[in-house]
């Protein structure tokens, strides 16, 4: 989720209901260089906690020294290890997902980290279910990790390989935490209420995490917890609600300042606005508009065209079309 979980992303989740917050993975190694642009990744606001800030690395005790670092900046209420990641620019620096194919070297990172850190912060860490189909190994390393002193474990429900294809196995999901005498926390193919509620009720996981399904519907927070109060889904956010959203979404970034000017930070949003329209009627067509748009002013302009377009055609006068 780098490039995803921002400050401004992260906030609108915690509104929406989200009940804990990781921040986008930071090297280690650009903490301990005190690179500003770095740093920037671990920004939070109070109103989001609780927070962790999450951490990779191969380097038990760099790893540790940037934890140390982030706890007397930011004072997070946790500290977070991704040994899942699958990109192939840290797995090729043995971070990320790279370390479940060497558990040793997994738990001296672990291990440095926790004792590192000490009583000031808990620390915890995310996983894979292996490194391939023939290398699944997320009991032995969600047990290694508890021996290390990591308090709780998510498990992503793919291997490496797989990268985002194919089902998350929840069956390995709940084996990790039936093994385990810490919480194990559940992530993989969460789209609704439904699937919260199946997957909390079919497994021993003590959580659920939602990643890429936010992305496109940041409501899924609020509406699964509806639907573990009333066992009914909610009625779908309506399109004004979604526009509203998405320029604020914009606004903010702006204002944060983390992207540059304007126009640099609308480009960098643009792969956001592509999630945030999937499955509207028109898709492709308002897809390729977006895919240019340089201001805020423009994505104001579209959004009212399509408003306006979408309430016609909803009397039957509109020149839209699902796509």
């Amino acid at each position: 989720m780098a490039g995803i979980t921002d400050r401004v992303f992260r906030s609108i989740c915690k509104e929406l209901g989200a009940d804990v917050m990781v921040t986008e993975f930071v090297s280690s190694e650009g903490i301990i260089r005190r690179d500003d642009r770095t740093r920037k990744y671990t920004e939070f606001d109070d109103a989001q906690r609780p927070v962790g800030v999450q951490l990779f690395g191969a380097d038990g005790h760099r790893m540790a020294e940037a934890a140390k670092k982030v706890i007397d900046w930011k004072q997070p209420d946790f500290i977070d290890l991704n040994f899942g990641c699958p990109v192939n620019k840290v797995v090729s620096k043995n971070g990320g997902s790279s370390l479940l194919r060497n558990c040793p070297a997994l738990a001296e990172v672990a291990s440095a980290v926790v004792a590192g850190v000490g009583d000031q912060v808990p620390v915890t860490g995310k996983i894979r279910i292996g490194w391939d189909s023939n290398m699944i190994n997320a009991v032995e390393v969600t047990g290694i990790l508890e021996d290390c002193g990591i308090s709780a474990v998510s498990v992503h429900g793919r291997t490496r390989s797989q990268g985002y294809s194919g089902e998350a196995d929840w069956s390995i999901i709940d084996a990790c935490a039936r093994s385990a005498n810490i919480p194990v926390v559940g992530n993989g193919d969460i789209h609704c209420g439904l699937d919260v509620e199946q997957r909390k009720t079919q497994t021993a996981v003590q959580g659920v995490m939602i990643g890429r399904a936010a992305m496109q519907n940041p409501w899924i927070f609020r509406d699964a917890k509806h639907y573990l109060e009333t066992g009914q889904h909610p009625e779908p956010v309506s399109n004004t609600e979604r526009w509203k959203l998405i320029t604020r979404h914009c606004r903010e970034a702006i204002a944060w300042g983390r992207y540059g000017n304007e126009c640099r930070t609308m480009m960098a949003m643009r792969s956001r606005l592509m999630a945030y329209t999937k499955g509207l009627p028109a898709g492709k067509r308002l897809r390729a508009a977006l895919c240019r748009v340089e201001s805020l002013g423009e994505l104001e302009d579209i959004a009212g065209e399509y408003l306006n377009h979408h309430s016609k055609a909803a009397s039957g006068d509109g020149k839209y079309v699902a796509a």
